[in-house]
């Protein structure tokens, strides 16, 4: 029998049960542990490693055990020091040493704003509140050595200067040993066809997930995330006897697939925006816009440059290609449709596949 591989704590999960700690000590509590919550409910129990009381509030930390997952940030300590402030209403977030700030469009957080994604704020401010109610205050976070770790991620290259992010959607890390997180994806394939679908719907991850269910009606017991494994998830839906796949991502995933690229990670492949830039260059656009798109730390930074140039048409080009690619990679054993979304969920193209595969699943697109 395979060793069950042990799950960890987000850096999200680790600063917002900091952050609680720092409060409970200012008003003379010091737990060894405390909960927080994740976006989705879930209780998570994260221990405390220090906690101390000040005049004006308190400082905590927290020591991130990722489990199993090779995650470069494990065993680091996160801090958080809290200020309260009577004249405060809300509770502010600051990036402190080793956490960055984000310099650049195209991320999850504004240009200007401490890199504390829209999970961990969720958290975080959440976890103040359950021992703040009364008024605000100012968090600030921070990693010690969180700079010289960033160097080692993509931070400098999107634009997030002076340390890490904080990151985290659901609070917990999965262990990421690529056979096993292949192993624990495919079953839900299995689900689905147990269920009497013969087509499926292929999501990245939770955040595809939801837009594909609550913004568009797909069922959701025929919606499974893939992860990075786009080409191992192709060829699991074709071993299951299923017939068609419904493939809904961000922009920047579902351009690697129509590049011919099956396995997403940064670290395997890339070449997101050079593959925009070669379609906008085929339908015509004009230099100045391939290199403007070519600068663009993220596809998603591309957007803006692709509507106010009027090329908007790439979508579906794009769309078509991925569904293409996808074909391709398992002989044709499945009929393949792509749908394109913003970070935020926005359609911006699709394919006349995905049209027909949405509609036999029932969804919301006219």
């Amino acid at each position: 029998m395979a060793q069950q591989l042990r799950s960890g704590i987000t850096t999200g999960a680790c600063a917002a049960a900091a952050a609680k700690a720092a409060v409970l000590a200012w008003r003379g509590m010091f737990p060894e542990t405390v909960e927080v919550i994740s976006p989705q409910g879930r209780v998570i129990t994260v221990p405390v490693a220090e906690a101390a009381a000040a005049a004006e509030g308190g400082r905590a930390s927290v020591v991130k055990d990722a489990g199993d997952d090779p995650d470069i940030t494990n065993g680091v300590t996160i801090w958080a020091s809290v200020k309260i402030d009577p004249s405060l209403s809300e509770i502010v977030l600051q990036a402190g040493e080793g956490v960055g700030i984000v310099t650049k469009p195209g991320l999850a957080v504004p240009v200007g704003q401490p890199a504390i994604n829209p999970g961990p704020r969720t958290m975080i401010i959440r976890a103040v509140r359950d021992v703040l109610p009364e008024c605000g205050a100012v968090v600030t976070i921070s990693v010690p050595g969180g700079e010289q770790l960033a160097a080692r991620t993509l931070n400098p290259y999107l634009g997030v200067v002076g340390g890490l992010s904080i990151i985290g959607t659901t609070g917990i890390v999965e262990p990421m040993s690529e056979e096993a997180f292949k192993n624990s994806l495919t079953p839900q394939i299995s689900v689905v066809k147990a269920l009497g679908y013969d087509s499926i719907v292929f999501v990245p991850g939770k955040m595809g997930q939801e837009y594909a269910v609550k913004r568009y009606g797909l069922p959701g017991d025929a919606v499974v995330q893939t992860s990075n494994f786009i080409g191992h998830m192709l060829e699991s839906a074709v071993s299951h006897g299923l017939k068609q796949v419904l493939l809904i991502g961000h922009l920047g995933k579902i351009v690697k697939v129509a590049a011919g690229i099956f396995h997403t990670h940064n670290r395997v492949a890339d070449g997101r925006l050079e593959t925009i830039a070669a379609y906008l260059a085929a339908g015509g656009a004009p230099v100045s816009v391939i290199r403007e798109i070519l600068a663009c730390n993220t596809a998603e930074a591309a957007v803006t440059i692709i509507e106010n140039g009027g090329f908007t048409s790439v979508y579906q080009v794009l769309a078509e290609r991925a569904s293409t690619r996808a074909q391709r990679y398992v002989f044709g054993e499945l009929t393949v449709g792509t749908v394109i979304l913003t970070l935020k969920g926005e359609m911006l193209g699709l394919d006349n596949n995905a049209r027909k595969i949405g509609g036999d699943l029932g969804w919301n697109i006219k």
